[in-house]
């Protein structure tokens, strides 16, 4: 974690950026002054206060806490998952977000666009943890979507190009807006291969031409269906629950006690071969009904002790 100090508050932009990219972060630049803010610095260099970001709600739910009413959430956007909250201080967006937590309950899958602050904490296991206390949101419709889906691939592309540049010593070709992320950035990260944010770039941008798959489906309330029934009752999939549990508990099991991130999990079930749905069911059954695994903190499991 670093400090920088300035003598007077200045509102920050909203930098645009996928879940991939804010997500992985895991640098801290701390504000030592009563004005001065704090930024979340990524791999690719964005120096990220406040950011915008947009897809479709992928879970939301209300909690009681003894300073108040909260709520915690997730946006899902091509690239993967933003975590968010209303924090009880925040009356003023809770009757709005009950109208979103009262539709998302019926089952309804809406696109969301958020502008929020970063925020990231410390894990126990020394790792960072990032999430969005949200500001302002709104429904949106498909096309205001792609619009953003385009200008974050611009701006994401953008960043990949002052990578590529200052990791080559050419830093006098750097844009000054993303000099000091991308100093802080080198300093800070081991290499890594910024393939997987252009490949998630082409992602967003197949998805906004409309050569991608739906963009968000209307579905039904999730239906919790009991694990260790018969396989056979299954619709055809030819991955029964029972095989999705083993897959669970086999993840959970391999990482001796340390929390795993919800996407982990399912993408392990979706590399098996189990359907997202089925994955999502299963480990909302395994949590809520047979109290197999746990959720010490919102979006991470381990087995139950």
């Amino acid at each position: 974690m670093i400090g920088k100090g300035s003598g007077r508050r200045v509102r920050q932009s909203a930098v645009r950026i996928f879940a991939e990219e804010f997500r992985g972060a895991s640098l801290i630049q701390q504000g030592i002054g009563e004005f001065d803010p704090s930024f979340v610095i990524t791999r690719l260099g964005a120096r990220v206060n406040r950011c915008l970001v947009a897809g479709v709600i992928d879970g939301l739910e209300r909690r009681e806490t003894e300073n108040g009413q909260s709520f915690s959430g997730q946006i899902r956007d091509p690239t993967g998952v933003f975590y968010f909250n209303v924090a009880p201080f925040q009356p003023e967006l809770h009757a709005e977000t009950e109208e979103l937590l009262a539709r998302f309950e019926t089952g309804d899958r809406f696109l969301l666009s958020m502008v929020g602050r970063a925020r990231a904490n410390e894990t126990e296991d020394g790792g960072v943890f990032t999430s969005i206390r949200a500001e302002d949101f709104t429904i949106i419709e498909q096309d205001r979507y792609k619009i953003w889906l385009v200008e974050t691939a611009d701006a994401t592309l953008r960043r990949l190009a002052a990578h590529k540049s200052y990791a080559e010593g050419e830093s006098s070709e750097t844009p000054e807006d993303l000099s000091e992320g991308l100093a802080l950035s080198k300093g800070h990260y081991s290499d890594f291969d910024t393939e997987e944010y252009r490949v998630g770039v082409l992602r967003a941008l197949s998805l906004a031409s409309g050569r991608s798959e739906a963009i968000v489906e209307e579905v039904a309330p999730p239906k919790i269906s009991d694990p260790l029934e018969s396989p056979e009752s299954e619709q055809g999939s030819g991955s029964g629950d029972v095989e999705t549990r083993d897959v669970i508990i086999g993840l959970l099991n391999s990482k001796g006690g340390q929390l795993v991130e919800y996407d982990d999990i399912v993408g392990a079930c979706i590399a098996a071969g189990v359907s997202r749905e089925e994955a999502e069911e299963t480990i909302d059954y395994m949590m809520s009904s047979s109290q197999e695994i746990i959720e010490p903190r919102f979006g991470f499991f381990q087995i139950a002790s």
